[in-house]
C-alpha cells in the first residue's frame, strides 16, 4: 500500500493539535488566534517532546494561501462608501496612531541596535492593533453596543486598509538598496492608479456579471467563482508589482459591494477558518523558546511601549479625531495590543529575506502578552480617567473636551471647496481609466493590427486604426472629464452668486479639456510623426466633437448610471429587505443617545408576548424604533406587535440603557437542555389488567397524555393495522394500547 504524501500526515497533525488547544482556549475563553499559535508551537520542530512537522516549507505554501482568503474576507466586510461616510475623524485619528506607534516602533529597534529593516518592519508591527481579538474582547466584556467601540472598530478598520498599502511600501522599501522620497513617492502614486482603476472598473464589470447570471448561480457556483475571482485578482496584483494579498483585498472589497456580498462572506468563512488556522499555526512554528529567553527584555520592552505607547498616544489621536477625554481614553486603552496584521507584515518581511529570524518568534511573544492584558486595559481606562479627573484642574478638563468636541471636521465647507474638490476626483478617476484604456490598446491591440497588415505601407493603416479605436473608447472618459460638474448644484449657485465667479469657473472647463487634449495628443504623437501644432489642432478637434456629439454623451452617461446602480446595488438590496439602518442615525444630537441592533434568541423568554406586556421603555428606557423581521422592516411598532425568535431590534438609548438592555435579552433565555438524552421517545405496549385503573374510564378520564405525558397511538384488535382509540370508548380488560412517551414517563405509567 501507498504510504500518505507528508503534506497529509503534517495537515492531519496540525488540524488536530489545533483542533486540541483551540478547545482548551475556548473554555479558557481566550482567543482562538492564541490556541492556534500554542498549538503551532506544540508542532514545530522547536518542541522536541511532541510529533512534528515534516515538510515545512508546503505548510508555509498554504499559510500564504491563508493570508490571501483572510484578506479577501477582510475586503467583503469592507465598504470604501463606510470609509467615505466616517468623515475626517477617524481618519485622523488612524494616521495619527500609525504615524506614532510606527516611530515607537523603529525607536526601540535602534535602542537595542537591530538593523535598518527591522526598524522599519517593527514600527509596521507595533503601528497594526488586532481587530480579532479587540471584537472578540468587547464582546466578552458586553461594550460591543456602547458607542466608544464603535469609534474604535471605525479605526481598526482604516489600520487595516493602511496595513495593506504599509505592506506594500515596506515591499517597494525592501527591494530598494537605498530608497529615497522619490521612489517612494512613485510606489505611492503606482499603488493610487491601480487602487482606483481596479475598483472602478471591478465594480462596473463584476456586479453586472453576477446579476446576469443570477438566475444560474446557486451555492457551490458562488463559491467557485468568488475564489477564483480572488486568485486571479491575486496573480494579476503580483504581476504589476504588489502582493498576493492587496489583489486579494481589493478583489474582496469590489465584491463587498455587490448584492451578493453576505453569500459570498459566509460561504467563504469556512475556507478562510480552515486556511487562516493554518497560517497562525504556521506562527506559532516560528517560535523558539531559545529565541524567547535570549530576547525576554526586547519582549517586556515592546509590550510596555504598545501598553504605553497606545494608552497615551492612541487617547490624544482619538481627541484629534473628535472624542471627549473620557471617550477618547476607553478608545485608546482598547487598542494596546498587536495581532494579525503584525504576523502578516512579518512573515512578508521573512519571505524577502530582509529581517531577522528572531524578530518574527519575538512578535508572536508580544502579541501573546498584550492579547492577554486586553480585558484589563479596557476596564483600566474609566478608573485612569476618574483619577486624572481628580488630579488635573476642572478648566483644564473642560478645555481638553471643548477643543475635541468642536472638530473641524463638522463645519460646512463652503461651495467652491465642494466643487473643485469633485471635479478633482472626477478628473483623477476618468483620466486614470483613459490611462489604462491607452496602455492596453497599445500593448494588446496595436501588435495585433500590426501583425495583420504587414509592411511598411500598410503600416500606417495600423496605427491608424488602433488610434481611432482608442479615441472611440475614451471618448466618454474625455467628455466626463471636461463636462462632469458644469451642471451641479455647487456651480449653478456659483455662477448665480456672482459676475466674479464666472471667469474661475470657465478656468476651470479649459483646465479640464487642456487635460482632454493632452491625451489626444499622446496618441497621435505615439502613432503618427505629424507636427507638434497639426497633433494639438487634431487633439482640439476631437474634444469638441467628443462634447457635441450627442451618442457619447448618451454613452457616457449610461456608464455613469450603471456604475452608480452597481455602487449601490447593495444598498438598494439591505432597503428592499429592511436592514438599512436608519439615515437619522448620524443626526441624533446628545452624544450619549445611539442606535444599536439586537437580536431575539431562538430560546428567549420573550418571544410571544407583546410589547404591551414586556414594557421594555418602563423597565430599560430604550426606545424600539423598528423591528426587522425576514426580509421586512416594522417601522415605529405599536405595543400590540409580538415578538419572535430570530427577530432584529432596532434600538435607541444611551450606552447605559443599551448596556442594561443587552445583559436581559441575553439573560432572559430557557438555557440548553443538559439532559438531552433522557428526551427520548420510546413506543412500549401496554396490556389494560383486570386491575388496572384504567377500566372503565375514557382516554380523556384516563390522563395518560396529563398526568402521565405519554400518548396512545392506537389499540391492537388483531388486524394489520393499529386501530386508533375513540376519546368516547372506555378501557375494558385484556385491551391491548400501543403508548408513546419519555422512558421514565412510561415506566410511571406501566408501574402505575
Amino acid at each position: 500500500m501507498a504510504e500518505l504524501p507528508d503534506l497529509i500526515n503534517d495537515l492531519a497533525l496540525i488540524l488536530i493539535s489545533a483542533g486540541v488547544v483551540t478547545l482548551i482556549f475556548k473554555k479558557l475563553k481566550q482567543p482562538l488566534v492564541l490556541g492556534y499559535i500554542v498549538a503551532g508551537f506544540l508542532v514545530s520542530p522547536h518542541m522536541p517532546y511532541t510529533a512534528s512537522v515534516v515538510d515545512g516549507e508546503s505548510i508555509h505554501l498554504w499559510a500564504d494561501i491563508g493570508v490571501m482568503f483572510l484578506l479577501f474576507s477582510l475586503g467583503l466586510d469592507f465598504s470604501f462608501k463606510k470609509i467615505l461616510k466616517m468623515g475626517a475623524s477617524p481618519i485622523i485619528s488612524t494616521i495619527t496612531i500609525i504615524f506614532f506607534m510606527s516611530v515607537i516602533g523603529v525607536l526601540v529597534g535602534h535602542l537595542f541596535g537591530w538593523s535598518k529593516m527591522d526598524c522599519i518592519f517593527l514600527g509596521g508591527m507595533l503601528a497594526m492593533s488586532s481587530t480579532t481579538i479587540i471584537y472578540k474582547a468587547f464582546d466578552d466584556l458586553g461594550l460591543r453596543q456602547q458607542q466608544f467601540a464603535g469609534l474604535v472598530m471605525s479605526v481598526l478598520i482604516l489600520e487595516d486598509i493602511l496595513a495593506i498599502v504599509m505592506m506594500v511600501m515596506l515591499s517597494a522599501i525592501a527591494s530598494g538598496n537605498n530608497p529615497d522620497s522619490g521612489q517612494m513617492l512613485g510606489s505611492i502614486a503606482k499603488i493610487g492608479f491601480f487602487l482606483v482603476l481596479w475598483l472602478v472598473v471591478g465594480i462596473f464589470a463584476i456586479p453586472a456579471f453576477l446579476r446576469k447570471v443570477r438566475s444560474l448561480v446557486n451555492a457551490e457556483v458562488l463559491l467557485v467563482v468568488s475564489l477564483g475571482l480572488c486568485c486571479a485578482m491575486a496573480v494579476f496584483s503580483t504581476k504589476v508589482g504588489f502582493s498576493s494579498a492587496f489583489g486579494s483585498f481589493i478583489m474582496g472589497s469590489i465584491l463587498a459591494e455587490t448584492v451578493e456580498a453576505e453569500r459570498i462572506e459566509k460561504l467563504v468563512e469556512p475556507v478562510k477558518n480552515l486556511f487562516g488556522a493554518i497560517f497562525f499555526v504556521s506562527v506559532g512554528m516560528l517560535v523558539d523558546p531559545i529565541i524567547l529567553v535570549e530576547y525576554a527584555i526586547p519582549i517586556l520592552t515592546l509590550v510596555l511601549a504598545i501598553l504605553l505607547g497606545q494608552s497615551i498616544f492612541g487617547s490624544i489621536a482619538f481627541m484629534l479625531g473628535g472624542e471627549s477625554l473620557k471617550s477618547a481614553m476607553r478608545c485608546g486603552f482598547s487598542m494596546a495590543q498587536i495581532g494579525e496584521f503584525s504576523f502578516i507584515i512579518a512573515s512578508l518581511g521573512l519571505s524577502l529575506g530582509v529581517i531577522s529570524d528572531f524578530l518574527y518568534p519575538v512578535v508572536v511573544a508580544v502579541s501573546v502578552i498584550t492579547t492577554f492584558l486586553t480585558p484589563y486595559m479596557i476596564r483600566l481606562a474609566t478608573p485612569v480617567y476618574n483619577s486624572l479627573e481628580r488630579r488635573l484642574p476642572s478648566r483644564l478638563i473642560q478645555l481638553l473636551n471643548h477643543l475635541s468636541m468642536s472638530h473641524p471636521s463638522s463645519k460646512e465647507r463652503s461651495k467652491w471647496k465642494n466643487l473643485l474638490a469633485q471635479m478633482a476626483i472626477n478628473t483623477l478617476i476618468y483620466s486614470i481609466l483613459t490611462t489604462a484604456v491607452i496602455t492596453v490598446m497599445f500593448t494588446f491591440v496595436l501588435p495585433i493590427t500590426r501583425k495583420m497588415l504587414p509592411g511598411w505601407e500598410l503600416h500606417w493603416y495600423a496605427n491608424a486604426i488602433t488610434g481611432i479605436l482608442t479615441i472611440l473608447l475614451i471618448a466618454p472618459f474625455l467628455r466626463a472629464i471636461v463636462m462632469k460638474k458644469n451642471h451641479s448644484e455647487e456651480w449653478k449657485a456659483l455662477w448665480a452668486e456672482s459676475n466674479i465667479n464666472r471667469p474661475p469657473l470657465l478656468f476651470t472647463i479649459l483646465v479640464r479639456a487642456f487635460i482632454a487634449v493632452g491625451f489626444i495628443f499622446y496618441i497621435c504623437n505615439y502613432l503618427s510623426r505629424f507636427s507638434s501644432a497639426v497633433m494639438i489642432t487634431i487633439g482640439v478637434l476631437v474634444v469638441v466633437l467628443i462634447i457635441v456629439s450627442r451618442s457619447i454623451k448618451q454613452r457616457s452617461i449610461k456608464l455613469e448610471r450603471l456604475f452608480i446602480l452597481n455602487l449601490r446595488s447593495r444598498d438598494i438590496a439591505a432597503q428592499v429587505h429592511g436592514k438599512k439602518r436608519p439615515l437619522y442615525e448620524g443626526r441624533l444630537l446628545d452624544r450619549d443617545v445611539h442606535i444599536a441592533v439586537f437580536d431575539v434568541p431562538m430560546d428567549s423568554m420573550w418571544m410571544g408576548s407583546s410589547l404591551k406586556q414586556l414594557r421594555l421603555g418602563q423597565k430599560y428606557g430604550v426606545h424600539i424604533t423598528s423591528i426587522l423581521r425576514a426580509n421586512h422592516r416594522l417601522n415605529i411598532p405599536d405595543g400590540e406587535y409580538v415578538i419572535y425568535p430570530g427577530d432584529k431590534l432596532e434600538i435607541i438609548g444611551s450606552d447605559e440603557q443599551l448596556n442594561k438592555f443587552r445583559q436581559a435579552i441575553q439573560s432572559e433565555v430557557f438555557g440548553e437542555d443538559l439532559h438531552l438524552e433522557d428526551r427520548e421517545m420510546k413506543l412500549r405496549q401496554m396490556i389494560i389488567g383486570e386491575d388496572s385503573q384504567f377500566i372503565g374510564k375514557t382516554l380523556k378520564e384516563s390522563g395518560i397524555r396529563d398526568t402521565y405525558s405519554c400518548m396512545v397511538v392506537g389499540l391492537e384488535e388483531g388486524k394489520e393495522n393499529l386501530s386508533s382509540v375513540s376519546p368516547s370508548r372506555k378501557f375494558q380488560e385484556g385491551d391491548i394500547i400501543w403508548v408513546v412517551g419519555e422512558e421514565e414517563a412510561l415506566q410511571a405509567l406501566l408501574n402505575g
